[in-house]
């Protein structure tokens, strides 16, 4: 089975990253958690918010901590489980996520 089955849900995947990108943003503590774990500066952030597979670390990033991805999915209006779906729509997701 294709992994990217449609564009349409690969589309909302990385406008969800996107909006996760914002999400973590809008925080300095959040952003700055996240250049620590993953060793990226602003710069870095910025070169790479088009890239699919950053996008899909950032749904992973989000995944990895309950606290925040119940936070973002409930700002968001969605479920969790919308979150994890939408994770395998891009590169990098774990077979088993």
């Amino acid at each position: 089975m294709n992994r990217h089955s449609s564009p349409e849900s690969s589309e909302e995947a990385e406008i969800i990253a996107l909006k996760v990108l914002g999400f973590l943003a809008s925080e300095p503590d959040r952003l700055h958690r996240f250049m620590d774990l993953s060793g990226l500066d602003v710069a870095a952030i910025r070169a790479s918010a088009a890239d699919p597979a950053f996008l899909g670390a950032l749904l992973d990033h989000v995944l990895s901590d309950q606290t925040l991805l119940l936070i973002f999915a409930e700002e968001n209006g969605l479920k969790p489980e919308r979150i994890v779906q939408l994770r395998r729509k891009l590169p990098g997701a774990a077979i088993d996520f």
